[in-house]
């Protein structure tokens, strides 16, 4: 390892996930085991700015792998997106002595790095934070299998109210831009459909659907509807479609929200936040700059930043084949 890096400053950016909390446990405690000073930024980049620092030593991340959101809190920065306020971070973390940076979240966190990167050639290593696993270079981001677990279990209890009164749900979940939450909850609660970003049904088809839900003798339904799906402007105006053209269901609506962020991480979340903050510090002491590091064939694998940011998570066609299969 390198010994020109002596302190190195953590912070998670954008959106919070499950898993968070571990990576920052790992980044900290990887320093000690190697002898390299941790700060702690709070509130991602406009902590930066602001010079809202906390050394952070092993004791400091005791009892935090458990616990859901971050505990170094998160914010968006609109003055980091600017060059003074790039040069303010500059000049805040060189007076603190932090010679490299892990930063945790997805691509504008991704990107608020490559930026001061490029401007100021100090060294940055990404961790993927974000319950919608839709960064290129990573099979699984940090809080999608517990947000997968949430959406699951919650669809679960949906369920048993929909049977009770014969009744068609509407269940949105987070994925503006990808639909993996939606299919891979979808298959995993047994929905009746699935909508998602990246496969436009179509009104038609989706009414052509349930139509054959019911012929085939289903008292209930359930959907799955990633919130970026293209058929509709949103989910109430799906429900008022299905209402106008098929009257014989009682349509309800359920929107999961910010509960998908939350709660304590699964074992899987835990486990791949320890790899990675390991990862990231290991390969700042090597000399590494400019890189995410994120899961390939359950490997830590490497991935320039400006290809995580570029790049485009491709959903699982079989997963697709599958869910067609098993809504039959």
């Amino acid at each position: 390892m390198s010994n020109k890096i002596q302190k190195i400053g953590v912070l998670t950016s954008g959106g919070d996930s499950p898993g968070m909390n571990a990576a920052i446990r790992s980044v900290v405690r990887t320093c000690a085991y190697h002898n390299v000073e941790c700060v702690g930024i709070y509130r991602g980049y406009q902590g930066m700015i602001e010079g809202d620092f906390v050394n952070m030593g092993p004791r400091s991340v005791n009892n935090i792998v458990n616990k859901g959101g971050t505990i170094l809190k998160s914010a968006r920065s609109a003055e980091f997106r600017t060059p003074e306020g790039r040069k303010k971070a500059h000049e805040q973390i060189v007076k603190a002595g932090i010679d490299a940076l892990v930063v945790i979240g997805g691509d504008g966190t991704f990107t608020g790095g490559l930026i001061f990167n490029s401007e100021y050639n100090f060294p940055v290593i990404g961790i993927p934070g974000t319950i919608d696993n839709d960064i290129y270079g990573t099979t699984h981001t940090l809080g999608y299998d517990t947000a997968l677990n949430t959406v699951v279990d919650c669809i679960d209890k949906i369920r048993d109210t929909a049977i009770s009164h014969n009744r068609l749900f509407f269940v949105e979940v987070m994925g503006r831009d990808a639909g993996h939450i939606a299919l891979n909850a979808g298959i995993g609660a047994g929905a009746e459909e699935i909508l998602i970003p990246e496969e436009n049904l179509g009104l038609d088809r989706l009414l052509e659907s349930l139509q054959k839900s019911k012929a085939s003798g289903k008292s209930s339904s359930i959907v799955v509807i990633a919130e970026g799906d293209k058929i509709g402007k949103n989910v109430f105006e799906l429900k008022d479609y299905v209402d106008a053209n098929l009257p014989e269901y009682d349509v309800r609506v359920s929107v999961l929200g910010h509960m998908q962020r939350g709660g304590s991480p699964s074992c899987f979340d835990r486990v791949l936040a320890s790899r990675l903050g390991v990862s990231a510090v290991e390969s700042l002491l090597e000399g590494k700059s400019n890189y995410m590091v994120g899961l390939q064939n359950n490997k830590v694998a490497l991935t320039p930043l400006e290809q995580a940011i570029k790049g485009k998570s491709e959903i699982d066609l079989e997963l697709l084949r599958v869910s067609d299969i098993m809504t039959t």
